[in-house]
């Protein structure tokens, strides 16, 4: 454990390179191992949620290196050629790779324990359980389907169509990974649309999937399984949710400018970015391109005046789902109101995000009001008087977004325990200090 101490500071300048996207990294590494050939990877992130989803391919059998100039190179096994474990899949902290690879464990006819750290083991799986069952795996979990989890993937898969009952990238995935060994075409129905990385990324490994919108609103992702995946080259670009704590931090600062290069911001990642303007933020995408299937720019953050209060649109929701702590901190610092709604995934995250924001922020000085799936903050243009500790329940994006709000409170704010910031972003302080924060450890 590790007490982390943000100091008020003055504007932010400079150029900070964000390690990369931790989504992608995740499918880079997963994808790769299920090619029959060498698949190189330049810009994974290397925190400790993607090196535990490199170990836990290891032991599913894919060769996986990191060579001297940096490269990460996989050798895969192809589809249907994961083998069964031989010890349990430790993955630490990380939800995004454990609903992942529970899905593409159930899909193989082989057995696989998951475990992990405490946090993680106190967040739901029954959401992927359920569709998997319904593909034929067989599950044995605690009595609410919790980790540690076994699954035994079936003889013979079945191919499915499936409804999600809530919007959720990972239950997607892990039905499509799931199906990628199936005989006949695996379909999800979502009520409205959430990342799409596995799609497009699936896609540039050479994977016919199809997305089709529906009445309502709704959006019918199909794959055809069994087919092979082929190797190549990911470039991964700069994670759009590790860009929002620089970007917010500069915000909050009378006349900083930064520029973060190389970021997704593909249109169901960039929600933040759009909300921000909202707010009044100047913020601009150069150099727009595609890059392994996904939309990357560089983003240029200028403070050209003070943030506003607004109502967020609930339909935003799904883009920018783990960027809601930042907002909040941006929101406690705005002129007038703002107000988020339909925000309930926040409480099955690594810690209930919104439950810890809220405490968090009246701990600093802020006026708010909390539901059940909703929260509103009230401000008068000034940042919050800060001077406390803040509880994160082991949550990286609690720690981080408080330790932003620290460099424009009166006070120091500090955290309780700064260890869990490595899972997404090692070398976190070291790049907002070099852009002029001031931000230290105990």
């Amino acid at each position: 454990m590790s007490i982390v101490i943000s100091k008020k500071c003055e504007s932010l300048h400079g150029q900070a390179r964000i390690p990369g996207d931790k989504s992608i990294s995740h499918r880079a590494l997963m994808f790769g191992a299920l090619t029959i050939g060498e698949t190189m990877i330049s810009g994974l992130l290397e925190g400790e949620d993607v090196l535990h989803t490199a170990e836990a391919m290891r032991g599913l059998g894919a060769k996986i290196e990191k060579s001297a100039d940096g490269l990460w190179r996989t050798w895969g096994v192809g589809i249907g050629g994961l083998r069964e474990p031989d010890n349990p899949l430790e993955m630490g902290n990380s939800g995004t790779s454990t609903r992942l690879l529970i899905g593409l464990v159930g899909g193989h006819n082989i057995k696989a324990t998951f475990t992990g750290d405490a946090s993680l083991s106190g967040r739901p799986m029954k959401r992927v359980i359920t569709p998997l069952e319904m593909m034929g795996a067989n599950f044995e979990a605690t009595d609410d389907d919790k980790l540690p989890l076994t699954v035994t993937g079936p003889d013979d898969l079945l191919a499915i169509e499936y409804e999600t009952p809530v919007a959720s990238a990972q239950v997607k995935s892990a039905i499509l990974l799931a199906g990628l060994n199936a005989r006949g075409t695996t379909t999800v129905i979502e009520s409205k649309p959430t990342r799409d990385h596995t799609e497009k990324m699936l896609q540039h490994f050479g994977v016919e999937v199809t997305t089709k919108e529906l009445e309502g609103g709704r959006y019918a992702i199909a794959l055809v399984g069994q087919q092979e995946l082929q190797p190549g080259a990911i470039d991964v670009p700069g994670d759009p949710s590790s860009a929002a704590f620089p970007a917010v931090a500069a915000l909050l600062h009378e006349g900083s400018e930064i520029t973060l290069p190389n970021i997704a911001v593909s249109d169901r990642r960039n929600g933040i970015y759009i909300t921000l303007r909202e707010m009044g933020a100047d913020i601009t995408f150069e150099n727009e391109r595609i890059q392994a299937g996904e939309a990357v720019a560089d983003i240029i953050v200028k403070n050209s005046g003070p943030l506003k209060g607004i109502d967020v649109d609930p339909a935003r929701v799904p883009s920018m789902i783990d960027e809601f702590p930042i907002l909040a901190m941006a929101a406690a610092c705005a002129n007038g109101t703002t107000k988020m709604t339909g925000i309930a995934e926040l409480r099955v995250k690594e810690s209930d995000r919104l439950l810890m924001v809220a405490e968090g922020l009246k701990a600093c000085g802020v006026e708010l009001e909390m539901g059940e799936d909703w929260l509103t903050i009230h401000s008068n243009g000034k940042a919050p008087k800060g001077g406390t500790t803040v509880k994160t329940a082991l949550d990286h994006r609690i720690a981080m977004s408080f330790l932003v709000l620290g460099t424009a409170t009166d006070e120091p704010i500090s955290i309780d325990d700064g260890e869990p910031i490595k899972t997404s972003f090692p070398n976190f302080i070291t790049l907002m200090n070099e852009l002029g924060c001031n931000i230290s450890e105990d």
